[in-house]
């Protein structure tokens, strides 16, 4: 759990206020103790009180007059470059009590203007304003204005560019797919190259063709040998065979490729 933070006031209750300052004195010596321990740096300090006759001295009164006497050999400048007394301390407390209440006062001001101006938009005269007024109501109006427009151009920047993204898209040329080409292996009988499919195809039309053609021509054959020779069988192991001459011959092998 957190420390509550502290109001640094005088406190009015003597009781109080005497309990405080044994508390904070005994915390200061402990803390002068630690930064010269930790960072190896020469400290000293001395407290007056009214509850005391003589003050109190960390680390004793030799160790203190050493650490005084060290600091009386520097120059004046050096001294005093971040010396602070009571005065001084109140002056800085004052000039940043300053500073809040006039960053608060501009706060409240920006605020009773905005207002005044939305008033104005629901149709509310302006006639009650004086000339400091109207001027900060002017400098409101202005700045509302600004806002107004850098909104305006981020919008119109956000939609040509998702406008642009959208055309490129639209006109983006798709590449059809390559339909590939099937390899040709053979030439066909017109002399034309023909695919495998296309080949065989080809190939058995001209089969049936050819197979058409040799039916026709056998039976051709065996009508003219029949009607032209017989074939006789004798009685016994006796077989008459016909006497074929040389017409014979040409008939029977039409082909001038066998003898």
């Amino acid at each position: 759990m957190t420390r509550k933070k502290v109001k640094l006031a005088f406190i009015t209750n003597d009781s109080a206020r005497k309990a405080t300052f044994k508390k904070r004195k005994k915390g200061l010596m402990k803390k002068v103790s630690e930064l010269s321990t930790l960072c190896g740096i020469d400290a000293c300090a001395i407290i007056y009180s009214p509850y005391d006759n003589s003050p109190e001295v960390w680390p004793n009164t030799m160790g203190a007059q050493r650490v005084l006497a060290e600091f009386k050999r520097m120059p004046e400048m050096e001294q005093s470059k971040k010396m602070m007394n009571q005065e001084s301390f109140l002056r800085q407390r004052i000039a940043k009590a300053n500073e809040q209440l006039k960053k608060q006062s501009k706060e409240n001001r920006e605020k009773e203007m905005t207002e005044i101006m939305y008033q104005g938009l629901t149709g509310k005269g302006l006639q009650h304003l004086n000339l400091g007024d109207l001027n900060d109501l002017g400098w409101v109006i202005d700045q509302n204005l600004k806002e107004i427009y850098k909104r305006i151009e981020a919008v119109k920047k956000g939609a040509s560019t998702s406008s642009s993204a959208a055309a490129a898209k639209s006109h983006a040329v798709v590449a059809p797919p390559v339909e590939q080409e099937p390899a040709v292996v053979e030439l066909g009988l017109d002399g034309m190259q023909r695919t495998q499919a296309e080949w065989v195809t080809d190939w058995m039309n001209s089969n049936t063709s050819d197979q058409q053609i040799g039916a026709e021509w056998f039976t051709d054959w065996m009508n003219s040998n029949t009607s032209d020779q017989q074939i006789d069988f004798g009685h016994g192991d006796e077989m008459i065979l016909p006497n074929y001459n040389d017409n014979h011959s040409a008939n029977m092998w039409p082909n001038d490729f066998y003898p």
